[in-house]
């Protein structure tokens, strides 16, 4: 009974995680800061240590969440260097 009872929460810890880490970053954020309320309201925290398990809770953990981390790149691709262009730097280089 026990061991049935460890791995179901096991099993819905994994679940949370997987939800959370898959949501839209808006709805996170939402999520963050309404968890960190009521933290402080039950008397868990303060509202400093609120504020900032509400930050911990909302960011993001590396890529495929394109939130805010801007490693992804410019959002409009740069133009191609025209051949003309690259033939005439090369040809004066020599």
């Amino acid at each position: 009974m026990a061991q049935e009872l460890i791995v179901g929460l096991i099993v819905a810890s994994a679940a949370f995680y997987a939800v959370w880490r898959w949501m839209p970053a808006g709805w996170r954020r939402s999520a963050a800061r309404k968890v960190a309320t009521g933290t402080q309201r039950a008397g868990l925290v303060d509202a400093e240590r609120a504020e900032q398990l509400a930050a911990s809770l909302a960011k993001t953990s590396g890529c495929g969440s394109c939130d805010s981390c801007n490693s992804c790149g410019p959002k409009s691709p740069q133009a191609p260097a025209t051949p003309a262009s690259s033939s005439a730097s090369s040809s004066s280089a020599r």
